[in-house]
């Protein structure tokens, strides 16, 4: 297929993908064969449109996670930085409810999800170069949902921790030493976390549901605090995004020949550390990354959400593939729209096959086992049924929107789930904003369901 064909084929999908799924604006990068492919559809804001080009700027949400382990890393490599010591050697005044558990965490835990926190501390620290520090005061707060090491549970509040580290280590705050680290030498140059730098740049405008379930622009542009920038404050192009993933399917040289990292280091940060189960996310966490067999076929990703906006990239190592998904619509249909792009990309130019599972028939005794209301910090999942399905809703705790002083982003409206073969506590949601997202039930000593994950994050059973 000539560059040109695939060009045009890749445009009139994503364009009929996102008229499907009303996506105001989307910018789609893929790196194939030696060659960047970019595809871009529709328009920044509704209220005040620009056209979407593959440098506007959008909110990345949990894929800054990778930017920000990467700088870690490169501490590592540094020898300023080791992965399996205490975090308290770096941030002394860390402390939690449990004070074991506080000094057994490593910096690793915190990398690969198995430090055992809940998954934030929903606090504003300011936009002071001390919000960091202020974050961390904060997390003697956190909840702990097992012991340290014992299993893996997606946290932001864990990455913004790692954010503290690389203050502490070097010197600078997270921001200036993200850009030291890795903006600078990567040419990474469409990359930024404070609204004052993307503003003066094109970018995109987030839109959720309104009450009459009409897209409007969700206000204000970000609910990110400066407090949670490690795990989810970065926005950036599809252009850097591609290029940020050809650097991690490389050998560590930015495109200057400038060495970032070892390629043994780089390399490190796609295997595996800890096994997931039932998850959407993969089949592992290796440092940061969500590690997946597509189709017998190894990839590297991460997802992220921010204010009416999705971020998905992928990798596939062994075939130097990378796809790009950046759109500025909410959880009906902005991650719908990234994870049905990523699976065609996958299909059309690898022939990797990326389907759903498929749910067991309907056992009303086990529905009645594993009905009812599951909780984190943050969010309530409800499971129930109507004698014929499973349903499955997610929504922010009212206290958390009574509190707020921003526009949060909707709930996820009840949608069908199904059971999948095997022990019965693994399920897969067949409908909705959701769809295609998996997860599993965690049973006590006795049999009894006390949880369930979701998106990588363990939800306990009221």
């Amino acid at each position: 297929m000539s560059t040109i064909s695939t060009i045009d084929t890749l445009s009139q999908y994503v364009e009929t993908t996102a008229k499907e799924f009303g996506i105001p604006g989307a910018a789609v990068g893929i790196w194939v064969d030696g060659r960047e492919v970019y595809a871009c559809h529709g328009v920044t804001s509704t209220e005040h449109p620009l056209p979407v080009d593959e440098r506007t700027l959008f909110q990345l949400g949990s894929v800054t996670k990778t930017h920000t382990a990467t700088a870690l890393m490169r501490l590592v490599e540094q020898g300023r930085v080791e992965l399996d010591a205490p975090v308290r050697r770096y941030v002394p005044e860390f402390a939690l409810s449990d004070e074991k558990a506080a000094a057994e965490i490593t910096v690793l835990n915190l990398l690969n999800h198995t430090a055992g926190l809940d998954w934030n501390v929903v606090v504003d620290t300011g936009d002071g170069d001390d919000a960091l520090a202020g974050f961390v005061a904060k997390m003697a707060e956190l909840d702990l949902i097992a012991p340290p090491g014992a299993r893996a549970s997606y946290s932001q509040a864990g990455f913004n921790l790692v954010g503290r580290i690389i203050e502490t280590v070097t010197g600078l705050t997270y921001e200036r030493a993200v850009d030291s680290l890795l903006f600078e030498p990567l040419g990474l140059e469409d990359s930024f976390f404070a609204p004052s730098d993307v503003m003066t740049r094109r970018f995109a405008v987030g839109h959720n549901p309104d009450e009459d379930g009409d897209l409007a622009v969700s206000r204000p542009w970000t609910v990110t605090t400066r407090g949670n920038r490690p795990g989810g404050g970065l926005a950036s192009s599809a252009a850097d995004q591609l290029r940020w993933a050809r650097f991690h399917l490389g050998d560590g040289l930015a495109e200057n020949g400038e060495r970032v990292l070892t390629a043994e280091v780089l390399h490190r940060m796609q295997e595996p550390t800890v096994a997931l189960r039932g998850s959407t996310l993969g089949d592992a966490f290796g440092i940061c990354w969500f590690l997946r067999d597509v189709d017998g076929v190894r990839t590297v990703g991460h997802g992220g959400s921010a204010s009416g906006q999705f971020a998905e990239l992928l990798t596939v190592p062994e075939r130097g593939f990378a796809v790009v998904a950046l759109s500025n619509a909410g959880p009906e249909s902005g991650l719908l729209f990234n994870q049905a792009v990523v699976r065609w990309a996958l299909e059309h130019y690898l022939g990797v096959v990326d389907a759903d599972p498929e749910p067991v028939p309907y056992d009303h005794a086990r529905a009645l086992e594993v009905a009812g209301s599951y909780d984190n910090d943050a969010m309530t999942l409800t499971i129930a049924t109507d004698g014929t399905e499973l349903t499955v809703g997610a929504a922010i705790k009212r206290e958390l929107r009574a509190a707020s002083e921003t526009e949060l982003p909707p709930d996820y409206e009840p949608a069908a789930m199904g059971l999948l073969p095997g022990d019965g506590d693994e399920y897969v949601v067949t409908d909705g904003g959701l769809k295609g997202q998996r997860g599993f039930f965690t049973r006590d000593a006795n049999g009894a369901i006390t949880g369930a994950d979701l998106g990588g994050r363990l939800f306990t059973r009221r």
